[in-house]
């Protein structure tokens, strides 16, 4: 089972986003997490998510707690997953 945690992948399960892969970021409450797509890549802009309208995924990419959408983007294609995050989940 995945855990929520900085670097997790997840999908956007409600909104204008749905189905659009995104990263977490950071871990605001027991609630709400931040995430990122990043909006070049996937569309998703930086913002505040309840942990109910996302789904977790079995990857991570290895980035620090509250990086910078650059260093997402730098992570990500160190990690060979470019392609996956910007596939839409119908």
């Amino acid at each position: 089972m995945a855990i929520l945690e900085p670097g997790r992948v997840c999908v956007k399960l409600h909104g204008r986003e749905t189905g659009r892969k995104c990263v977490i970021v950071d871990i605001i409450d027991k609630n709400f997490v931040l995430v990122t797509g990043p909006k070049e890549l996937t569309g998703v802009r930086r913002r505040r998510t309840n942990i109910k309208h996302i789904e977790l995924t079995p990857i991570k990419i290895d980035i620090k707690k509250g990086a910078d959408d650059k260093e997402i983007l730098e992570a990500i294609q160190k990690a060979n997953q470019t392609e996956y995050l910007k596939t839409l989940i119908k």
